[in-house]
């Protein structure tokens, strides 16, 4: 298990107890996001409303008062849908650096309740359209372990601020791999939920998250943390038309249950596309010291569709969501994407839905159900299913550095499908979390996917702590 030190949970559980300050908390936070500025993980930095909630708290816990479970902790929002009234809500837009949020989204609602302190709005792509994580506002966010190489996207900044300490608590969103993909790049941690367990509310398209499945979910250092986050944001909220109740069970408690209690199947590409060797060979290593540990793992088939089959259904349902997701924005903000101050990928991927039926886009359901079911047969008997998150080690951090067109000796498209196993799961809508694997020969990180049955987070969560017990990473982090 990662350090004691480094949790959240105890440095909470520190500030509600008067053994430590959280206004010290913030100030070190503050600190870290200054010297590390050259990563470009945060967009707005709020140093003076942080420092002045860190207060309220310290003053509530000297009144004999519990601010909650995350009492005085600093936390990153992503500038997309996670929004603080009064701060900025970019959503990676330039022509959009002046909007600032009229209300506060749900997961910043909940975080604030439970005693977080928001510390600023972590960098995004323009409307998080891909996996690469710059834009007009700051730039391009690397990952700390290579600074010419990409902190993934597209909570890219969230990842960044993660892995360089900058706080151990942030939000991301995910419609393609946007929470895993930067957790793999940047060796943190990220769950993408079951569609509902996390709730949110949007003025624009109450029912956009369906099609593909579009979610917010939590970011941390640890899974105990991560786990400990996602019981704060979870949980019915009728704003969200597409919200579900939960049980009473917690989150955080499944972090405990023993690896000789689980059952793994175990994929090395999910028979779908190549995986470079330094990443195979390092996710099997994990798998192999998770078995070591007392897990039990079968390597199993996964009889998905081919991959140009499925990868083309996904674009048509991606490319309908951004499509309409720009229009919103331009009717909301007055903005023409067309002529606005944007990026040209971002265009390219809101034409992704031209010419584009709308009968075509409904028949993307019927390779989607094909995907389901065989996730569904893989994970028969299993608690979760374990695959590499990327195909390929972080990639160059610019929009314009290409996508690797060879992986393991195949050619490939060099688009963003081929860099990722991620994908997948958001046609299928199973949870999915990422966790450090290990490094490559170079240095680079690696990221392990664990993917559960549909409302299966606590499985997902299970088999992730006993992975970090297997094989912590913390020591990785003191060297940035």
């Amino acid at each position: 298990m990662s350090d004691p030190d480094d949790r959240a949970s105890r440095r909470a559980s520190d500030v509600r107890t008067g053994r430590r300050s959280s206004v010290d908390l913030v100030e070190a936070a503050l600190d870290r996001i200054d010297a590390t500025a050259d990563l470009n993980a945060f967009i707005t930095v709020i140093a003076d409303s942080a420092r002045e909630r860190a207060a309220e708290i310290d003053a509530a816990v000297s009144d004999g008062r519990d601010p909650g479970p995350l009492a005085g902790f600093p936390v990153a929002i992503k500038d997309l849908r996670t929004r603080k009234k009064g701060v900025p809500n970019t959503l990676g837009l330039q022509p959009l650096a002046n909007n600032v949020a009229a209300d506060d989204s749900i997961a910043v609602e909940r975080l604030e309740a439970a005693g977080a302190v928001v510390v600023g709005t972590t960098s995004t792509p323009a409307l998080a359209h891909t996996i690469k994580t710059e834009n007009r506002l700051v730039g391009a966010t690397a990952t700390p372990f290579d600074t010419e190489r990409s902190a993934g996207g597209s909570s890219g900044g969230s990842a960044a601020a993660l892995a360089a300490g900058s706080v151990r608590l942030a939000t991301g969103s995910d419609i393609g791999g946007s929470l895993r993909v930067p957790a793999s790049c940047c060796n943190v941690v990220a769950l993408k939920p079951t569609l509902g367990v996390v709730p949110e509310f949007t003025a624009f398209d109450g029912f956009t998250a369906q099609s593909p499945c579009f979610v917010g979910g939590p970011m941390a250092r640890t899974v105990d943390d991560t786990a400990l986050m996602l019981d704060v944001m979870a949980g019915h909220d009728d704003r969200d038309p597409l919200s579900v109740p939960l049980g009473d069970a917690r989150y955080v408690d499944a972090t405990d249950r023993p690896a000789d209690d689980l059952s793994i199947a175990y994929s090395p590409n999910l028979d779908l596309q190549p995986v470079a060797p330094a990443v195979r060979e390092t996710v099997g290593e994990a798998v192999d010291d998770l078995a070591a540990a007392g897990a039990a793992v079968e390597s199993v088939g996964v009889e998905l569709p081919p991959y140009d089959e499925l990868s083309l259904a996904y674009v048509r349902l991606v490319g309908a969501f951004f499509s309409a997701f720009g229009a919103q924005v331009e009717s909301a903000h007055g903005i023409d994407l067309e002529t606005a101050d944007v990026e040209e990928t971002l265009r390219s991927t809101i034409a992704l839905s031209e010419g584009i039926e709308t009968l075509e886009q409904r028949l993307a359901n019927v390779p989607r159900t094909d995907a389901y079911r065989a996730i569904e047969a893989a994970l028969d008997g299993h608690d979760a299913l374990v695959t590499p998150t990327l195909a390929v080690p972080p990639y160059g951090k610019r929009l314009a550095d290409r996508y690797p067109t060879e992986i393991d000796g195949r050619s490939v498209r060099g688009v963003p499908t081929d860099a990722m196993l991620t994908w997948v799961f958001n046609m299928t809508g199973h949870p999915a979390a990422s966790v450090p694997a290990g490094f490559t020969d170079a240095g680079l990180p690696v990221g392990l996917q664990v993917v559960g049955r549909r409302f299966g987070e606590t499985d997902v969560l299970a088999v992730a702590a006993a992975f970090e017990r297997a094989r912590p990473w913390a020591d990785a982090y003191r060297e940035l």
